[in-house]
């Protein structure tokens, strides 16, 4: 188990032991060499690294392909990789990897598009021993024949379940089909609404199947039909027709799985037709922070995430997130892409200090390490993951439920923490 406060240092203490007792044998270090593979060579039972593509025994370069321009990076891009760089800066400054090598983040701008993505891939896959970072699910889909026959592992920026049985990405975070488990059971639950109409205003992409697929098994296991699912595509400005049917089906609860900006216009369609349902249930990528300040949020939308409020140092993740704010990126303003960013990298570094253990930075090697990384525990800040084999591995089913309060650092206010409904425990993600 590895907890929040402190990150699994690889056998430097033995290795050094090593050493010296080969030294006090008279031993040369060429004596103490007793195998090669090409990756890594046993020294007296350790092995050492060897350079490979994105090291050079002294610095371990990441890749990350996100968007930098357009209008997803200021509202998901840019604020997602800076909570990476901040995590990263953090492991540099305690010495690096092993405590002794330092990490290099390069970031290309795949502007949210799939060929895009595919040629910045190309473009550094040879210059990193692994991409950190890759935001959103369609383009993660675009590259993950790529990653596989490269053998190259990545982090997706992405809750699709999809990605938990897939050997090549390393996950963080409950999937979205979970986020709307949890957030009907409360709104159905705790929130009151039980026996209104449930709706969907979702994307046409794998975004959205992965939220519609949340919302059949919670229909099935909860006892509701679905209403009326209103689609949505990238080019759609006007969500009149949306909105009408979902206003003709009489929706009392009204999941939204959706990207920020055309989140932000459906509300206010919503309010101009007279669409008002008791609840509105937001996915995390339909949140932006000067949301908070819109009373479209504030009046009846629950909005479903991780973590807790930003600031809220009850909470060791939290906690430590906010130390390291303070001390590298005192300017940040609460966010919870950077939260998603932060808690990223950290799944990044437990892997790479467990290929750094085993001697082989190399892609094998790396994948290698994923099947024997354990749980990686995020103390409160995501949920706790279990790793290992693809088909073995273990997300969270938890979620927290926040409202949109304008009071409260980040505007968002926790109202049930970490919650894990029944029907989520239940949910059998795709393996």
């Amino acid at each position: 188990m590895v907890a929040v406060g402190g990150r699994r240092r690889p056998r430097l203490a033995a290795l050094a032991v090593v050493v010296l007792l080969a030294a006090a044998a008279g031993c040369g270090r060429d004596a103490a060499v007793t195998g090669e593979d090409g990756e890594g060579r046993e020294v007296g039972g350790a092995r050492q690294l060897s350079p490979v593509p994105g090291f050079d025994l002294t610095t371990i370069k990441l890749g990350a392909l996100t968007p930098l321009t357009g209008p997803v990076a200021g509202a998901i891009g840019i604020p997602l990789t800076e909570g990476n760089r901040v995590y990263l800066e953090k492991v540099n400054a305690d010495g690096g990897i092993a405590g002794k090598y330092k990490l290099e983040l390069i970031a290309e701008d795949n502007a949210y598009n799939t060929d895009n993505t595919k040629a910045k891939y190309k473009q550094i896959k040879d210059s990193v021993v692994m991409f950190a970072q890759i935001l959103g699910t369609p383009p993660t889909s675009a590259v993950l024949v790529d990653l596989k026959t490269d053998r190259m592992m990545a982090s997706p920026a992405s809750l699709d379940a999809e990605w938990i049985g897939e050997e090549n990405l390393l996950p963080v975070g409950a999937p979205y089909q979970a986020q709307v488990i949890n957030g009907l059971a409360y709104a159905l639950g705790d929130g009151g609404a039980a026996g209104k109409r449930v709706c969907a205003f979702a994307a046409e992409d794998a975004y959205g199947e992965a939220g519609l697929e949340g919302l059949q098994f919670a229909a099935k296991e909860m006892g509701f039909a679905v209403a009326a699912i209103a689609r949505y595509t990238t080019t759609d400005t006007d969500f009149t027709a949306q909105v009408t049917q979902l206003e003709n089906a009489k929706c009392g609860v009204v999941v939204m799985t959706s990207l920020p900006t055309p989140t932000n216009a459906f509300l206010g369609k919503a309010q101009q037709l007279g669409l008002d349902p008791q609840y509105f249930v937001a996915q995390s990528p339909s949140w932006l922070p000067t949301y908070a300040a819109n009373p479209l949020w504030q009046k009846n939308v629950l909005y479903v995430a991780e973590g807790t409020t930003w600031g809220d140092e009850t909470v060791p993740g939290m906690k430590e997130m906010i130390a390291d704010v303070k001390r590298f990126r005192p300017d940040q303003k609460p966010d919870t892409y950077f939260t998603f960013g932060y808690a990223q990298m950290k799944a990044v570094v437990e892997l790479l200090e467990e290929a750094v253990s085993a001697g082989d930075l190399s892609r094998e090697g790396i994948l290698r390490a994923s099947q024997n990384l354990g749980t990686v525990e995020f103390g409160g800040l995501f949920g706790d993951y279990g790793y290992g084999k693809a088909g073995d591995r273990k997300p969270p089913k938890a979620n927290t439920v926040f409202k949109v309060n304008p009071g409260v650092p980040g505007g968002l206010e926790a109202l049930k923490k970490n919650f894990a409904s029944a029907p989520a425990q239940m949910y059998e993600f795709k393996k």
